[in-house]
């Protein structure tokens, strides 16, 4: 797919206060932002998920675990290495990030009910057996907080599926945490 990496200068117009947004937050603009910025109406989309997402009742080492199981679980190079950065900033743990790139178990059994649950959403599209719906609520998590993991997924699945359609290229800022699920293209 020719998805162009939009600049602030290139972007459509309805694009540009949004990247110059993300510039100014983060002091670059991320290349998924960049392939996003093809569509205003995605970007716009995108970046109101993620803070939506950032006001959900689970904690910020939580949000990670769900984003970067769900990255792995759809095969997103670029989403693992950007949310293990994010992760590292958010001060998530160095052995919970190094299990969820591995793909294994996390030893806290909260976590790892969340990160189970996370997975069945996607592999079940929703309809997650119910054993693993109780084994989430029996880890100490809500209904709600079950919705917020689905906000999550939808979020991730986003810019998972438009990295897959983009080959979105890594950028420098995640380099350091590159991974790949050895999937052809």
């Amino acid at each position: 797919m020719n998805l162009k990496l939009q600049t602030i200068e290139s972007a459509p117009e309805a694009s540009r206060p949004l990247l110059e947004g993300a510039r100014k937050s983060l002091g670059f603009v991320p290349n998924l932002f960049a392939v996003f910025a093809n569509s205003p109406a995605v970007l716009e989309a995108y970046q109101g998920l993620g803070a939506a997402y950032g006001k959900s009742s689970l904690s910020p080492a939580e949000q990670e675990i769900v984003t970067i199981a769900v990255s792995i679980e759809n095969g997103c190079d670029y989403c693992v290495a950007a949310h293990t950065t994010i992760g590292q900033m958010r001060k998530v743990d160095a052995a919970v990030l190094g299990s969820l790139r591995d793909g294994a178990a996390l030893e806290d059994p909260r976590h790892e009910a969340l990160r189970r649950f996370a997975l069945e959403v996607v592999r079940h599209r929703g309809w997650v057996p119910g054993e693993e719906q109780q084994a989430f609520l029996d880890a100490g998590f809500t209904p709600a907080q079950a919705l917020e993991v689905v906000l999550g997924v939808t979020l991730k699945t986003l810019s998972n599926f438009t990295n897959h359609l983009a080959t979105t290229p890594l950028d420098a800022a995640f380099s350091k945490n590159a991974w790949s699920a050895g999937v052809a293209a």
